[in-house]
């Protein structure tokens, strides 16, 4: 960091009710990331949309502690089958966060709480 400089903090978690964006906004299948603040200190994560349910994950991953997409909102393999980890090229299944190949085989992402009603995604 440069002089002046502070690192910004992290945080792992957010409060429920937090209104995202629409369901829409979200292909199917598709994902995208979302930076909140809370307080003094930042939330990482993504939702992904699949066969019409959504999922949400820290955008960490397990491997490195690497965000999981090299490109914004790019979390997802061109057939949009699998989340991949744009650095080391793990792969994960969208919907339960279970890695199924590369250099964290048998981890997972961490869950991150969100639910559709009423065509908004919110935190959950």
């Amino acid at each position: 960091m440069s002089e002046g400089e502070t690192e910004r903090k992290r945080v792992w978690k957010t409060p429920p009710g937090v209104a995202l964006c629409a369901e829409a906004d979200i292909a199917d299948p598709g994902a995208r990331g979302f930076v909140l603040q809370i307080g003094e200190a930042f939330f990482h994560g993504f939702v992904v949309r699949k066969d019409g349910v959504v999922a949400g994950w820290v955008d960490r991953c397990p491997h490195a502690g690497f965000p999981i997409a090299v490109e914004l909102d790019r979390y997802l393999t061109p057939d949009g089958n699998l989340i991949l980890c744009g650095w080391h090229g793990a792969v994960f299944e969208p919907l339960t966060g279970e890695c199924r190949g590369g250099p964290c085989a048998g981890g997972r992402l961490t869950p991150w709480p969100v639910a559709a009603s009423g065509g908004i995604i919110r935190t959950a």
